[in-house]
C-alpha cells in the first residue's frame, strides 16, 4: 500500500480519535444545563397543572411560550431583538473605547488616579436608572438618552476592571520594558495591558453585564419620540395590558440573549486567554 494512503488513513484515524472525546465533552457541558432547564419547566408546569392558580397571575410555560410564538408572527420578537441588541453593542464598543484609555491613564498617572479613582467607584454603585430622567431631560426621547445611559453604565466598570488588572502586574515587567527602551506609551499599551488582561476582561464582562441592564432600565422608562421597539418596551407595554405571560416571556428573551452573548463571546475569549497562558489545556476546554 503506497505511503501517502497510509498518511491519510492515520490521519482520518487520528481525527477520529480527536472529535469522539471532542462531542463528549460538549454533551458533558451541554446536558446538565438542559436538564437542569427540561426539569424546572417541567416542575413549573405540573404546579400550573395541579394548583390550577388564575391564568393571568400565574401563567404556564405553555402559555408563555404562545405568547413568544403570537410575538413573533407579529415580527415584534425580532424587532424587538434586533433593536436592543443592535443598540447594546454599540453602546458596549463605545464604553470599551473609552473606558480603555481612562484607565490606562489613571493607571499610569497616580495623582489623577487618587484625585478620580473613588469617583469612578461611585459611578461604578449608582444605578444607572437613575441617570435615565437626567439623559431624557439632555437628548430628549431619542437614542441618545439610551446610549448615555448604556455608557455611564458600563465605563466605570471597564476602568475599574483595567485599574485592577494593572495593579496585579508584577513590577519587572515595568523594569524589563524600559530596559528595552519602550517608551511610556509603548509600556502602557505593549506591556501593562497585555499582562493586565485578566483583571481587564473581568472588567469587560461586568461591563457588558451593567451595559444591557442599563439598556434594558433605560428602554423600559424612555419610551416614545424617536426611541425604537426595544426589549424594553416590550416588556413595558406587556406590563400596561396586564399580560403577565407576554411579560414573562420578554424576560426570558431577555435572559436567553444574555446566556448567549456570554457562550458565544466571552467563554470563548475567556479559554482563549487560560490557554495561550497555560491555564487551561486541551482536554479541560
Amino acid at each position: 500500500m503506497p505511503s501517502d494512503v497510509l498518511a491519510g488513513l492515520d490521519r482520518l484515524q487520528t481525527a477520529d480519535a480527536e472529535t469522539g472525546p471532542r462531542w463528549r465533552t460538549v454533551l458533558g457541558k451541554a446536558l446538565p444545563p438542559v436538564a437542569l432547564l427540561f426539569a424546572l419547566l417541567t416542575a413549573w408546569q405540573l404546579y400550573v397543572a395541579l394548583a390550577r392558580p388564575r391564568p393571568d397571575i400565574t401563567p404556564g410555560p405553555l402559555d408563555v411560550a404562545a405568547a413568544i410564538g403570537d410575538s413573533w408572527a407579529q415580527g415584534r420578537v425580532q424587532e424587538a431583538v434586533t433593536t436592543s441588541l443592535e443598540r447594546g453593542l454599540i453602546g458596549f464598543a463605545i464604553a470599551i473605547l473609552v473606558g480603555t484609555p481612562i484607565g490606562l491613564l489613571l493607571a499610569e498617572w497616580r495623582p489623577l488616579r487618587r484625585a478620580a479613582g473613588p469617583l469612578i467607584s461611585g459611578l461604578q454603585v449608582l444605578p444607572s436608572v437613575a441617570w435615565v430622567p437626567a439623559a431624557i431631560i439632555w437628548f430628549g426621547l431619542s437614542d441618545a438618552t439610551v446610549y448615555f445611559v448604556i455608557l455611564m453604565g458600563a465605563i466605570p466598570s471597564i476602568v475599574n476592571g483595567l485599574l485592577s488588572g494593572i495593579d496585579q502586574v508584577p513590577p519587572q515587567l515595568r523594569r524589563v520594558g524600559t530596559v528595552l527602551g519602550a517608551t511610556r506609551w509603548q509600556l502602557a499599551t505593549e506591556v501593562v495591558l497585555p499582562a493586565a488582561m485578566p483583571g481587564y476582561l473581568a472588567g469587560i464582562k461586568q461591563g457588558w453585564a451593567f451595559a444591557w441592564r442599563s439598556l434594558m432600565a433605560a428602554e423600559i422608562i424612555a419610551v416614545g419620540g424617536t426611541i425604537g421597539f426595544g426589549l424594553g418596551t416590550m416588556l413595558q407595554q406587556s406590563r400596561e395590558l396586564a399580560d403577565l405571560a407576554g411579560v414573562l416571556a420578554t424576560i426570558l428573551l431577555i435572559l436567553g440573549i444574555g446566556i448567549l452573548v456570554e457562550l458565544m463571546l466571552f467563554g470563548p475569549l475567556e479559554r482563549r486567554m487560560l490557554r495561550r497562558r497555560g491555564l487551561l489545556t486541551e482536554g479541560t476546554s
